[in-house]
């Protein structure tokens, strides 16, 4: 995927589909790259402020996107779109996003939130939307980036034989297959934490967690 970074293309890798959109594009550069390799055959971008909107109008002029100014999910139809994604906000606005027009998201959703991606897992739990894979993009941070997909079932099979709260954490799929990228985050997150000494009761058990997985291992030291 030419002129992305290594968190959109990880993003882009899982998207293969007729029609995307994607909110808050800013420069337009994912639909872009999706569109000129011909894995998907129509984008929309959707942004709330005027300086983006004309970013992505510029990048996408003389391709197949719609560029539409609104907030969020407003200026998409239902049944537009086969796929969503949505990344570099926090997972509260992403959610925000989803809920605001539940007819209106498709099938499958791409999310990479900056923080807090148990928003974007639970959001999943609650409509009915199941994982269908999660990777870790190493940026600045470790970006994970989440895919869902509508399902008929109400229990996610993703979640079976592993611990709850680890697993909307950090990913029931990163947990149990051990990523190594997973557990790269986990030791970082681990020295963060014992860095800083006195710790809240959310920081102490969200550590608990963290070393637990730790003593498991990842999958490549086996």
């Amino acid at each position: 995927m030419p002129k992305l970074d290594i968190r959109l293309k990880t993003v882009a890798r899982m998207i293969r589909d007729d029609t995307h959109a994607d909110v808050g594009s800013d420069h337009g550069h994912l639909l872009f790259a999706l569109l000129k390799s011909g894995r998907i055959q129509r984008g929309i971008a959707i942004e709330n402020k005027q300086q983006p909107f004309a970013n992505s109008s510029h990048r996408l002029a003389g391709v197949n996107a719609d560029v539409r100014l609104g907030d969020g999910l407003s200026v998409l139809h239902v049944g537009e779109a086969d796929s969503l994604s949505i990344c570099g906000m926090g997972a509260k606005s992403m959610v925000r996003i989803l809920e605001g027009f539940p007819d209106r998201v498709p099938t499958r959703v791409i999310m990479q939130p900056n923080c807090e991606p148990e928003l974007v897992r639970g959001w999943g739990l609650r409509s009915g939307y199941h994982i269908e894979t999660e990777q870790i993009a190493w940026g600045h941070l470790p970006y994970q980036v989440v895919c869902l997909r509508r399902a008929d079932s109400p229990d996610d099979a993703a979640y079976e034989d592993v611990d709850h709260d680890a697993a909307l954490l950090f990913g029931p799929t990163l947990v149990k297959r051990r990523d190594p990228d997973l557990f790269r985050q986990l030791s970082q997150e681990r020295a963060y934490y014992r860095e800083l000494g006195q710790l809240t009761a959310r920081s102490a058990e969200r550590l608990k967690i963290v070393e637990t997985l730790l003593r498991i291992g990842p999958k490549s030291e086996i």
